[in-house]
C-alpha cells in the first residue's frame, strides 16, 4: 500500500540576523527567482502527493496567513497554527500530533533553500535500515560551526549528532528535513514529551535510529541578506543544478 504523507513547515521565525528585509516580511515570503521561498517547497510536496500541510506562524502571521489563503493546489489541503509565543520546533510537532495521526511525517524549515530532490528523499525513507525512526537529509556545509552536525557509519546510520560546536567533526550537515515514522512519534510521546528543540533535545538520543541521505547539491540556509543574495544568484544558475 503507498504511504500516506503529511508535512509541517516550520515557518514561524523571527528571521533577526535577516534585517532589514524582514523589517516587512517574515523570512517564509522573501522571494526567490520571483516566488515566495515557502512556495517552492509547496511545489515540492505537492509533486509528492503530500495529503495535507501544516505551516506553522508567528512573526507577521497575518501576511503568511494571508498568502497561504491565496494558494490552490488541487490535492493538497494546507492549514495554519498560529503560535502567540514560539514554541520551538520539537514542540509546535507535539503540540499538533494529532494533525499527523496515521500518517508519515515530512518535517521541514521554511527557510533553506536547494534544488534537491525530495522524492529521492522519500526513496532512501523507504529503503532506510530496519529499526530507524526517521531519515534525515545531510549536505556539505561551507561553514559547519553554524550547523548541526553528523557523524554517520558506514550504513549512513547517524552514529552521533553535535549542534553548532565551535570544533566540529566534519562539514557533513544537518539539512532540516526528516521523514518521521509513526515508531518515531511513539517514541516522541513516551521518551521526550517534553522537547522544545528537535537538534538539542531529540537528534543527539536517537544515536544508530537515524537513517540519513545524503546530497551534494547546495543547499543555503536563508539566514542573513548574503545568503539570501547567493540563494537568488544560485536560482539564475539554475538549468545546471537541476541537471546535477
Amino acid at each position: 500500500m503507498k504511504r500516506k504523507y503529511r508535512a509541517l513547515i516550520l515557518a514561524a521565525g523571527l528571521g533577526t540576523r535577516l534585517k532589514p528585509y524582514t523589517d516587512y516580511l517574515p523570512k517564509c515570503l522573501m522571494e526567490i527567482g520571483g516566488k515566495p521561498l515557502i512556495s517552492h517547497w509547496l511545489d515540492r510536496l505537492s509533486d509528492l502527493e503530500c495529503e495535507s500541510v501544516l505551516v506553522n506562524t508567528h512573526y507577521k502571521a497575518e501576511q503568511v496567513q494571508n498568502y497561504i489563503s491565496s494558494l490552490n493546489y488541487k490535492k493538497m489541503f494546507i492549514k495554519t497554527t498560529y503560535e502567540k509565543k514560539l514554541l520551538g520546533t520539537a514542540r509546535t510537532l507535539i503540540n499538533n500530533i494529532d494533525f499527523f495521526n496515521n500518517f508519515e511525517i515530512i518535517l521541514m524549515h521554511a527557510d533553506n533553500f536547494s534544488f534537491v530532490n525530495l522524492k529521492d528523499l522519500l526513496q532512501a525513507h523507504e529503503n532506510r535500515n530496519k529499526d530507524t525512526l526517521l531519515t534525515m537529509l545531510t549536505f556539505n556545509s561551507k561553514n559547519p560551526s553554524s550547523c548541526g552536525i553528523v557523524c554517520k557509519d558506514d550504513k549512513g546510520l547517524m552514529t552521533s549528532f553535535h549542534e553548532k560546536v565551535a570544533d566540529p567533526p566534519s562539514n557533513c550537515a544537518n539539512g532540516a528535513i526528516y521523514i518521521l515514522t509513526q515508531e518515531f512519534i511513539n517514541w516522541l510521546v513516551k521518551y521526550k514529551s517534553n522537547a522544545i528543540d528537535f537538534s538539542i533535545d531529540i537528534l543527539p538520543f536517537l544515536s544508530g535510529l537515524v537513517q540519513t541521505w545524503h546530497t551534494n547539491l547546495p543547499y543555503i540556509d536563508i539566514g542573513t541578506p548574503e545568503t539570501l543574495i547567493e540563494a537568488r544568484n544560485f536560482f539564475k544558475n539554475r538549468s545546471y543544478y537541476e541537471n546535477f
